[in-house]
């Protein structure tokens, strides 16, 4: 389970105008928030193999945007829109965290980011749609 100190983080990065989310995800209280996002992956997986870190760097941040998205979308633009916002805040964190350690493999962090957003567009679609008519 995901703690309130970093779901508090993730709303502090969205204040802050570092990362970009749902005017709602600001004002959702950290009990709601803690049922609904998971992190990187899928929340019903027996095994927690998708990582929250890209070479040293959290971007579970991203992920619980992205499952805040998933929650309340209700169409495949929804889909479309969650899983292009946690591309672009995977993209921020990771050049957050590069100006700061400029000895981080920035290329590769953000072909890794790639990844996880094309996994998220082919395979996300059962997450997304998993409670909705």
């Amino acid at each position: 389970m995901i703690t309130r100190k970093i779901l508090c983080g993730t709303q502090q990065l969205v204040k802050a105008g570092i990362l970009a989310a749902p005017p709602g995800f600001i004002s959702m209280g950290l009990i709601s928030l803690q049922e609904i996002c998971n992190g990187c992956g899928a929340a019903n997986a027996k095994f927690d193999f998708i990582p929250d870190r890209i070479w040293g760097t959290y971007i579970g941040h991203a992920c619980h945007i992205h499952d805040w998205e998933y929650h309340f979308g209700v169409d495949n633009e929804d889909k479309e829109i969650a899983d292009r916002t946690m591309r672009n805040n995977l993209l921020r964190l990771i050049d957050r965290d590069c100006k700061k350690k400029w000895y981080k493999p920035r290329a590769l962090m953000h072909a890794r980011a790639q990844l996880y957003y094309l996994a998220v567009c082919w395979k996300g679609g059962p997450a997304f749609w998993t409670g909705k008519n």
